[in-house]
């Protein structure tokens, strides 16, 4: 598999979208079409601190990294916060989130960050396989209040 990573860019989104609803449709949320239209603008503005990669074979988008970047109380460096990650089904088991999650890391290298951080569902079993293997395991455990 020959594999583009690169930003989307805005004429990308038609190909972003199936993605970001499948994202979505994976842990079982929906979100209103504002959500996801502001979500697009912020990717796509350079002076946001957010960012979206995707994984093209020829003209197929296999999959999508989003990042936050952001300041910690832990270091004088920044933060990278992978937040979304996401292939097609028929993409998996190929490398692609793996060459995501490592493309990731590359730029998070470059924009000065000491770490690239990130969450799943306990139930996400699969995906797990992967990060115990590129990654390590923090042991926190999340909580959350919403509002």
């Amino acid at each position: 598999m020959s594999l583009e990573i690169r930003p989307l860019l805005p004429a990308d989104r038609a190909r972003w979208e199936p993605l970001w609803q499948g994202y979505l449709t994976f842990y079982k949320a929906s979100l209103p079409a504002e959500v996801t239209e502001t979500t697009w603008r912020r990717l796509m503005d350079p002076a946001e601190p957010m960012h979206v990669w995707g994984a093209f074979e020829d003209e197929s988008l296999l999959g999508i990294v989003q990042c936050v970047i952001h300041r910690t109380t832990w270091s004088v460096q920044w933060n990278c916060y992978l937040q979304d990650l996401f292939t097609v089904e028929a993409a998996r088991g190929k490398g692609v989130a793996r060459a995501l999650i490592e493309h990731v890391y590359r730029e998070a290298k470059a924009m000065d960050c000491y770490r690239v951080y990130w969450q799943t569902h306990e139930t996400n079993a699969v995906a797990q396989v992967l990060y115990n293997k590129v990654a390590e395991r923090s042991g926190f455990i999340v909580y959350r209040h919403n509002f």
